[in-house]
């Protein structure tokens, strides 16, 4: 169960300075905790206990990283349970796939233990023409300094891992804002954090309301944003972000192709899953499903029976598979845009009740073109189908979207998944599997709106360092 009340973490330090946030149990609606927020005197202090740090940060060897992240490994492991059931209470999710995020969290923290000594540079060869005889070039990483983070509600755990491990892979000290609705389990890894030998400053972990946000993204002591979050937000941080680089990870509409070749079962296994698996709250979620005509009924039969088997329920229930969505507005909002798609000729295969928070999961064909469950993101239980017929029409199809994640396809022919590969406009394309498919050591993001740079422990370490160049002449 959770604690009474959480801090925040200042400087590396618990700080109880109020009980001002209730956190939810998004099941029951009732208060499971409380949280302390940080005002602006608290954010501007963690800033600049950040710059101070700095130095000492950049300065920690490479062994003593990782030492730290091991170290977070083992209470991980150590405290699986506790922060699968408070992942469970805070957001929602249903405890087995909370367990699955506590697993990531972990694989995450392990994987930028192994990167912390493997960040590594170059020997150039400079002597191109004449006039550079006897000169050699080197180049190493440092760490681009101070960062600011702001992750979503979504993967409370595992999407602040995924700017936190890096971080100290890199040697750069961090500033992180969890988000308001589920800010427990960001506050446990800080927890495990303040047991280490991070400098001073090293990290600060800060609950805040919006007005005192500012400071996360405009602050020019802080040296990089990385935020994950709406397309809306994110694209606005990023124009008051100034000379910064920024790393946004945002939305998506995701596309999967059922391929005429496909195992059926297989697919259909899968694009469940994709589509609902915490109740559609994944930016990855599979949201429209193109299937060929030659088995698209089947298909259609198939995954209504599936869809209508899945269990909704409390999501401490070892069997629920469809908990509450993160709020009753957003399935109101969800069920607003089944409504909208129904009236302008859509067919309702399965789903859309709603109670509450709760949103059953729902099937739909026939979605007219400029419908919003068809063109915005859905993050919810919500999928769409379309049969197709001609494979250049159906990418043709998945490019025509402002967002551009991943896609998956499931066919067993090679040139087609090399056409897929070299036509779609997204970050990822999965092959015989479900877009919504990712390990923790891959390059991912998105292109269009769904964001800029990459996230994944190596491509993050990247962002967070920078190349210095050193040439020596023999004369």
């Amino acid at each position: 169960m959770l604690k009474d009340a959480y801090p925040y973490y200042l400087a590396n330090d618990a700080v109880y300075a109020n009980k001002d946030l209730d956190v939810t149990d998004k099941y029951s609606g009732d208060i499971a905790t409380r949280v302390a927020i940080a005002d602006v005197k608290a954010i501007d202090q963690a800033i600049a206990a950040a710059v101070e740090a700095a130095p000492q940060m950049a300065a920690l060897a490479p062994f003593e990283r990782q030492a730290i992240l091991n170290h977070c490994v083992a209470r991980f492991q150590e405290r699986a349970e506790e922060l699968a059931m408070a992942l469970c209470i805070e957001a929602g999710k249903p405890i087995k796939d909370s367990r699955g995020e506590v697993a990531r969290l972990i694989d995450t923290f392990r994987v930028a233990a192994e990167e912390a000594v493997r960040i590594e540079g170059e020997v150039l060869n400079l002597q191109i023409s004449a006039r550079a005889k006897g000169y050699r070039g080197f180049t190493k990483r440092v760490p681009i300094g101070p960062c600011s983070f702001i992750s979503p509600f979504n993967f409370p755990l595992n999407l602040t891992a995924h700017k936190v491990a890096p971080a100290i892979a890199a040697g750069c000290p961090f500033v992180l804002k969890p988000a308001s609705r589920t800010p427990i389990g960001a506050l446990i890894i800080g927890e495990v954090l303040a047991e280490t030998d991070l400098p001073k400053g090293a990290f600060s972990i800060l609950p805040c309301h919006r007005d005192g946000a500012d400071l996360f993204t405009e602050d020019e002591r802080l040296k990089l944003l990385s935020f994950t979050g709406s397309p809306e937000v994110g694209w606005a941080l990023k124009a008051r972000a100034g000379k910064k680089p920024v790393v946004l990870e945002l939305g998506g509409n995701a596309a999967c192709v059922v391929d005429a070749d496909a195992d059926l079962e297989d697919a259909v296994e899968r694009i469940v899953f994709g589509a609902f698996y915490q109740s559609g709250q994944s930016c990855i979620g599979v949201q429209r499903i193109y299937g060929h005509t030659t088995l698209y009924d089947k298909l259609k039969q198939k995954l209504v029976e599936k869809t209508r088997a899945l269990r909704m329920g409390d999501p401490r229930d070892e069997d629920t598979f469809i908990g509450p969505m993160i709020a009753a507005s957003e399935a109101e909002r969800l069920e607003q845009w089944i409504t909208e798609a129904t009236d302008q000729g859509a067919t309702l295969l399965c789903g859309g009740e709603r109670d509450g928070a709760m949103l059953a999961p729902t099937l739909l064909e026939n979605v007219p073109a400029g419908c919003r469950i068809a063109d915005e993101e859905a993050f919810g239980p919500v999928a769409i189908l379309a049969p197709f017929e001609d494979f250049d029409e159906v990418l043709a199809q998945i490019n025509d979207s402002r967002f551009g994640l991943q896609a998956g396809i499931f066919t067993r022919d090679l040139y087609k998944a090399q056409q897929a590969w070299d036509t779609l406009d997204v970050g990822g394309v999965i092959i015989g599997d479900v877009p919504s498919w990712r390990v923790d050591n891959m390059p991912y993001g998105g292109v269009k709106d769904s964001g800029l740079g990459r996230e994944g422990i190596r491509w993050a370490i990247r962002d967070m360092t920078e190349e210095r160049l050193l040439v020596i002449r023999t004369p």
